[in-house]
């Protein structure tokens, strides 16, 4: 009996001891599990969601043109999230999302089966609300309290948030490669699209990067993300999600990828400028901070301009280049002699070659790997392979230096456009372009350069440079207040200033071309640009006194030291202040500032600055509106008789006006010009001044920027008759006069008479001056 009792008393005590470990490990593991709990994060970060947003710059149409800021980011709410976008991240992520409680035990398991028959982790059993825990709170780092702390979590999200709320921070807070979080980001990133706009097809690609965004974006490795996104349809279809006839469609549907230059995002409307102007303004108001509050900048630019600018500078450089000299391979490097097709593929170096070439859109890198007799044949970053074996595609007659030859190995550019293929030069030569509006000073277009990923220096506000011939409506303008009318006859013989008059050397200046008239009004002479004219003008009212009336343009007295030059537009001017000077004229004579930035909000929408509006008053006005009106009158002259004949001819409309204007030995081509909504400037040069090319112009290289971009422009626009002169203009002969200087009392001659060094100069030797090419080239070109 005693026996029986000490027996069951063992088995009890031997009972008791794993029950009392049980019970301590129990109590140790609510411990812990109770003192983790305590450290787990508060979820403001969640439910006060403000995740680092960055600067946008936008057009005045909402195109967006710039983006600054290390995370890429766009937020949407639930509701903005497209179903099919839904769809797909639940089939691929966690399909069981609304049905577990954060922790899918019943995924765990059927993934740990599934990894035990393959003898690998094939499959992980992560809840889009472990992934949430992840990427709010805690490392990459694989241990065991990590994972702890992530169950924790998961459950503790799973209690204060709803099921929406977390798919929703799932879906703006993911990475998906290229600095972009988000799929909307993303969206636009890789397809150019808002999340609104995408089909099933798009959606299950996209849905495919979180598992690997360095692998499976679009990108980097598009064959890659087709893959991924076949898995995706597949689960979409077995779970139901989506139709077989939609499967089918969505297998087939072609998806075009926005192709991004290492350099460059390439947003929408070629804004890079426009949007680093504004990056610099607006970093002097936030500093490093104005990258990551989600500020929203609303520019005065419109896209339609922007594009059309961006494509007419392009289409000048482009073809001023190609009509130029080649000047060799832009680099050469080492690689086999006539390197075979299928080496070209496997060949590791050479690959390392082809990904650093830079493409500047219509122009595209190539390495040479054969020359024949009468072909090339290149191979690009894309490992697109094009033979090249016409005289017009390769052109090697424009190579007079030998040592420029194209050889294997030659790192070249190919022009390509409407199946023109061509080798050519990424261009030295530059130009900028800008447009406005007169009536208020927005800024409608701005182009400062060929392209913004080589250099972003921004010609439009930054390079002073010579305006040539394109000064001189500003001299006549001052001397209509001077009593000069547009039908004061002047001399338009030759004109010179011994070393005794400058105080250091002769001055010789000339007419374009050499040819000389006795005289002519001021209006012919304007028309024709005649320097002789414009020089006998400033002469007469005073380089002093033009200087200062400059100013009521916007120019910088400084720029323009007061002597006779000025009137050849010897002076200093940006594209920018050429145009807002214009502008003067195109609204009847208010100088009115340009303006770049309509409003800037923050990311809810407020409005943290605002332009203010500029009318046309008495505040503003500048000069006398009668001149401005007289000015006009004489600028549409110039556009249809004159220099700028081409213009009228060009977009057949009677309310154009603009100027040419070219410097001394053609290092400077300009061309501004108007209408009553747009005033614009063109400038075409190189960064070191260097000459365009003995016979070119203003004319020929600048205006037809102005005109491709006109053309585009106001062709919808309405054509404005002539408006009625301003009270106090006197019109006799078909010519205009201030009423303080009417016929009779102006002058009504200039400079005439024969000068005493040509006092036996007859219409014979005036003819052989027009002929005389040993004259000095002393002189600034129309």
């Amino acid at each position: 009996m005693n026996d029986k009792k000490s027996l069951l008393e063992l088995m009890i005590r031997i009972l008791i001891i794993p029950i009392h470990l049980l019970i301590s490990l129990t109590t140790f593991v609510f411990i812990i599990l109770s003192i983790t709990w305590s450290k787990l994060p508060n979820l403001d970060a969640m439910t006060n969601y403000k995740p680092p947003i960055p600067l946008r710059i936008y057009s005045a149409d909402h195109i967006l043109i710039g983006e600054f800021g290390e995370e890429r980011r766009k937020l949407l709410k639930f509701h903005e999230i497209p179903d099919q976008m839904k769809m797909a991240i639940l089939a691929t992520e966690d399909d069981r999302f609304y049905q577990h409680k954060g922790i899918d035990w019943q995924g765990i398991l059927r993934a740990g089966i599934v990894n035990l028959k393959n003898m690998s982790k094939s499959q992980g059993a992560s809840t889009i609300t472990m992934q949430v825990a992840r990427n709010f709170y805690l490392s990459t780092e694989k241990t065991y309290l990590r994972k702890v702390y992530e169950l924790l979590l998961t459950i503790k999200i799973e209690s204060e948030l709803t099921k929406n709320q977390i798919l929703e921070l799932y879906m703006n807070q993911i990475y998906l490669g290229h600095h972009t979080y988000g799929f909307e980001a993303a969206s636009l990133k890789y397809l150019n699209k808002s999340l609104s706009e995408i089909n099933i097809a798009e959606a299950a690609l996209l849905a495919g990067i979180p598992k690997a965004p360095s692998i499976y974006n679009p990108i980097s490795n598009f064959s890659r993300a087709k893959t991924r996104q076949k898995y995706i349809l597949d689960r979409m279809l077995s779970l139901e999600y989506i139709s077989k006839s939609e499967y089918i469609d969505a297998l087939n549907k072609k998806i075009i990828i926005k192709t991004i230059n290492k350099q460059s995002e390439n947003y929408n409307s070629h804004g890079e400028y426009v949007a680093e102007i504004v990056r610099q303004l607006l970093f002097k108001v936030y500093k490093n901070k104005l990258y990551s509050k989600g500020i929203n900048v609303y520019t005065t630019i419109k896209a339609k301009d922007q594009e059309a600018a961006y494509q007419a500078i392009r289409s000048a450089v482009i073809k001023y280049t190609l009509q130029s000299e080649y000047n060799g391979p832009e680099e050469k490097i080492k690689v086999p002699v006539k390197l075979e097709d299928k080496l070209t593929f496997h060949d590791e170096n050479i690959h390392k070659i082809l990904d650093q070439l830079y493409d500047s859109d219509e122009l595209k890198a190539y390495l040479v790997i054969n020359i024949d007799e009468n072909e090339v044949t290149l191979i690009n970053k894309n490992k697109k392979l094009i033979k090249l074996n016409d005289k017009k595609s390769i052109n090697l007659t424009r190579i007079k230096d030998q040592t420029k030859l194209i050889t294997v190995g030659s790192i070249v550019y190919v022009y390509e456009k409407n199946n023109i293929k061509q080798i050519t030069n990424l261009p030295s030569v530059q130009a900028a372009f800008v447009s406005i509006s007169p009536q208020n000073g927005a800024i409608l277009s701005l182009i400062g350069g060929f392209d913004f990923n080589i250099g972003n220096f921004n010609r439009v506000i930054q390079a002073w440079r010579q305006p040539g011939s394109s000064i001189k409506p500003f001299i006549y303008a001052a001397s209509l207040e001077k009593g000069v009318s547009p039908n004061t006859k002047v001399s338009d013989l030759p004109f010179s200033l011994t070393a005794e008059k400058t105080g250091s050397k002769p001055w010789n200046p000339k007419n374009y071309g050499h040819r000389y008239e006795e005289n002519l009004t001021m209006r012919q002479g304007l028309y024709k640009s005649k320097n002789m004219i414009s020089i006998r003008i400033l002469d007469n009212i005073g380089p002093i006194y033009a200087q200062e009336y400059l100013t009521k343009f916007g120019f910088d007295k400084s720029k323009h030291p007061a002597v006779l030059s000025m009137a050849l537009g010897t002076g200093l001017v940006t594209p920018l202040q050429l145009t807002t000077a214009f502008s003067v004229f195109a609204n009847g004579g208010h100088l009115i500032p340009p303006y770049l930035i309509e409003r800037v909000t923050d990311s809810n929408g407020e409005i943290l600055m605002q332009h203010s509006d500029v009318e046309l008053n008495d505040t503003n006005q500048t000069i006398d509106s009668r001149v401005s009106y007289i000015m006009n009158n004489l600028l549409k002259g110039v556009a249809t008789y004159g220099t700028a004949s081409k213009a009228k001819k060009a977009l057949n409309r009677s309310d154009v006006a603009g100027k040419t204007g070219t410097t001394n030995e053609s290092f400077d081509a300009w061309f501004s010009g108007y209408t009553p909504e747009i005033v614009a400037t063109a400038w075409l040069g190189f960064d070191l001044p260097k000459s365009l090319g003995q016979y070119e112009t203003g004319g020929r290289l600048a205006m037809p920027i102005w005109i491709d971009y006109m053309k585009k422009i106001i062709k919808n626009l309405p054509e404005h008759k002539e408006s009625n002169p301003p009270e106090g203009i006197i019109i006799e002969n078909n010519d205009y006069y201030l009423k303080e200087f009417p016929p009779g009392k102006t002058i009504s001659e200039i400079c005439t008479h024969i000068p005493d060094n040509l006092i036996n100069t007859n219409k014979k030797t005036i003819k052989l001056l027009q002929s005389n090419n040993n004259i000095s080239s002393d002189y600034t070109r129309t």
